[in-house]
């Protein structure tokens, strides 16, 4: 069984980043659902897109991180943070309503870095974003994984999951789990997340044409289970990019084992996913092309095919 998507939107901007970008997001990685608005997170961009959780007007780019990328696409790449990860904190000391936390992949040094948005009771961005150091996590997740690539995150009661896509070519996707509260007080304390504890449960999620599925994000669902997105990406390594083999989406049980996986209809490159306002499930890409645009896509998270 095959599960369809309906496009919804495409994610354009009223005005791009420099320079010579066009007015839309195109690698979009991440994506979390607030109040009336949907935050989506670019793995080549130095930017947060904010756009209406209804309608289809332009969104707006904020600002995470200083500087200018460059307009060349291998340039571009070895320079830029990306950013994977897109996830919702409650509220904690210094944010009483909580926060978004941005985070690089870790797959280079130079993606080792987050950024922490505070938002306000509404989930509106309420203040200047805030630059976090991930280093000392992605050390301890290297001596335990060999190989970093964190491409999403969720929380789940009283942990912080982390997802961590494997190697392109021998697949190893991971659910890593760490105490919420202490990375929360390790972001409170020391601006940065450091060397914390953590537990490690590994998933094969399958193959299509003999390329490993691997985790490309997750979200919670209330009864404590969690929804992921996945793709088979045929690349030499986590670095590269390379075509999208198949697409898919699958649950794990509140008790951490893999229920079932779903090939998507058709092989986007999904990338980011939530729940939205009214319990649809949302769904943003990435087409590995500046020129082509991210779309939002949408599923009912209901019916036969769900369970």
């Amino acid at each position: 069984m095959t599960i369809r998507l309906q496009r919804l939107r495409t994610l354009r901007v009223a005005s791009p980043s420099p320079p010579g970008r066009g007015a839309f997001i195109s690698a979009a990685s991440g994506l979390v659902a607030v109040g009336r608005w949907l935050y989506v997170i670019a793995d080549d961009e130095l930017h947060l897109g904010v756009f209406g959780a209804t309608g289809a007007r332009p969104g707006a780019l904020v600002r995470l991180l200083p500087g200018t990328l460059p307009g060349n696409r291998k340039k571009r790449k070895a320079r830029k943070a990306d950013f994977e990860v897109l996830v919702l904190l409650p509220g904690f000391s210094g944010l009483p309503d909580g926060a978004l936390l941005a985070m690089g992949s870790g797959s280079r040094p130079g993606r080792r870095r987050g950024v922490l948005v505070p938002l306000d009771q509404a989930g509106a961005i309420s203040g200047a974003p805030r630059a976090i150091d991930l280093s000392g996590l992605y050390r301890v997740l290297g001596d335990k994984l060999g190989e970093v690539n964190v491409e999403g995150a969720v929380v789940l009661g009283a942990q912080l999951c982390l997802l961590i896509r494997g190697h392109p070519q021998r697949g190893g996707s991971a659910l890593v789990r760490l105490s919420l509260r202490a990375v929360q007080r390790s972001i409170a304390r020391n601006g940065a997340v450091g060397a914390l504890r953590c537990q490690v449960r590994h998933f094969d999620l399958g193959e299509a044409d003999g390329v490993p599925l691997g985790f490309t994000d997750g979200t919670a669902l209330p009864d404590g289970r969690l929804v992921f997105c996945a793709v088979a990406e045929r690349a030499a390594d986590s670095y590269q990019d390379g075509p999208c083999v198949a697409s898919a989406v699958g649950m794990i049980g509140d008790d951490g084992t893999l229920e079932w996986v779903r090939r998507l209809h058709r092989p986007w490159k999904v990338e980011g996913i939530t729940v939205g306002r009214d319990g649809r499930l949302l769904l943003v890409t990435d087409a590995d092309d500046a020129r082509v645009p991210a779309g939002l896509y949408g599923a009912v998270l209901a019916g036969p095919g769900w369970k």
